[in-house]
């Protein structure tokens, strides 16, 4: 193995090990930290946790155990995934994770890059845009777990981090690799480890990546992943034969972003739909086993939800907790699939990071085989031979999203 990668969600981690192997890596996406040894073959290695929202501690002790996993696999480079609109809080995770990476591969200048261009991300003199709206106003600022309310990524991880963040600008960046990788060392020589690097196109991921060559660690989006197979010499192959899976498809949804909600909005006008409520939950009036036998039993496409407006979810929230809210959400949407699959169900696709953790972690699932690209950084992925699936991060994808994936994880191309 090359390169090691670690994921903070499972949807981030789809994400990246999507951009890996279509730039001709042999790519394989884990379910935690295996507990045997990988194939020989594969190239790159993606270790997807569940680190974004628990705290900094168990996070750094999580990430920690996969790198050491990693580098027993030979890994020559590791890299942190994140997600492309930087989601955390002022007391983590994105920061001390990176730093403890840091000090255990002893690494001098470490590069932090969430844009991802082809989703609308960009970074110009260290402010995250979400297509032509500051991180801030992205909708973002009413993420209910980690609210982005500070579009500038210095400044946010300044906030999480012990010591001082350095940053590459656009200028330097649109120079090529070598002003990239001179500024990198200037700045990690004047103290600045994590350094901040713009991004507005793909072609600056491309320099961005030829100017990692050779760093022990680099952090980001997968977008900043682009151009780092070329710097193992390989370069993009077509991509091997997929087949699917014949039979029911559920959809199900714990994202509250505004992509996902327009894409609820849009399925619900010829597909059935069941949204579920935190009061449904918490006072007993929907269980999994009920959301399961209804999804079953409906024709088309089903689609069980939670996605819901901010002043909803806020609402919830100050009524039952947010963590607590969190985990009743995550276990009813594991508890579903597991139901479904159990029944004979082949395909499932599910939107949000968290909501995809859940099910992930409550299917077993320990290794994900990399399909074809449903939308940008939006993989079909097969866990096993009798099911496939997509693991969609909030924001993503276009607004027929479920239909067209459905179609994907069925063997047939849009």
């Amino acid at each position: 193995m090359l390169l090691g990668c670690i994921g903070d969600d499972f949807t981030g981690s789809s994400d990246l090990a999507n951009t890996l192997a279509k730039a001709g890596m042999r790519t394989v996406q884990y379910s935690g930290v295996p507990d045997s040894a990988a194939d020989t073959e594969i190239q790159a290695g993606v270790v997807s946790l569940k680190t974004r929202s628990i705290p900094a501690a168990d996070a750094i002790a999580q990430s920690l155990k996969a790198l050491d996993w990693l580098l027993a696999q030979g890994c020559v480079q590791i890299y942190f995934k994140y997600c492309s609109t930087f989601d955390s809080t002022a007391q983590g995770n994105i920061g001390p994770v990176a730093e403890a990476l840091a000090d255990a591969l002893e690494a001098h200048a470490v590069i932090v890059c969430p844009a991802f261009p082809g989703t609308g991300r960009s970074i110009y003199q260290g402010h995250l845009f979400v297509k032509d709206a500051l991180l801030s106003e992205s909708g973002m600022q009413n993420h209910p777990l980690t609210p982005m309310t500070d579009p500038d990524i210095r400044r946010v991880l300044a906030a999480q981090s012990k010591g001082p963040v350095g940053h590459v600008d656009a200028a330097t960046v649109l120079s090529g690799a070598q002003a990239i990788r001179a500024r990198l060392e200037s700045e990690a020589a004047a103290g600045k480890r994590l350094i901040v690097v713009d991004a507005l196109q793909d072609a600056d991921l491309m320099q961005i990546g030829a100017a990692a060559k050779g760093l022990k660690l680099v952090t980001g989006g997968s977008g900043a992943a682009l151009g780092l197979p070329a710097n193992f010499g390989i370069a993009a192959q077509d991509s091997a034969a997929w087949t699917g899976e014949h039979g029911k498809c559920v959809v199900l949804s714990g994202s509250c972003s505004i992509a996902t909600r327009g894409q609820i909005a849009h399925h619900k006008t010829s597909h059935p739909s069941m949204e579920v409520s935190a009061d449904m939950l918490f006072n007993g009036q929907i269980t999994a086993q009920t959301a399961a036998d209804w999804a079953l039993s409906a024709e088309g496409l089903p689609l069980v939800y939670s996605s819901a407006d901010p002043d909803a979810v806020g609402a919830a929230q100050d009524k039952y907790g947010r963590h607590e809210s969190a985990e009743k959400f995550e276990q009813f949407f594991a508890d579903v699939a597991r139901i479904c699959t159990k029944t004979g169900v082949g395909k499932l696709l599910t939107a949000g990071g968290e909501t995809s953790g859940a099910v992930v972690e409550g299917l077993s699932l320990t290794q994900l085989e990399i399909g074809p690209e449903i939308d940008p950084g939006v993989p079909a992925l097969r866990a096993n031979d009798g099911l496939v699936l997509a693991l969609k991060s909030g924001n993503f994808g276009s607004v027929d999203y479920f239909e067209k994936a459905a179609a994907i994880l069925g063997g047939t191309k849009t």
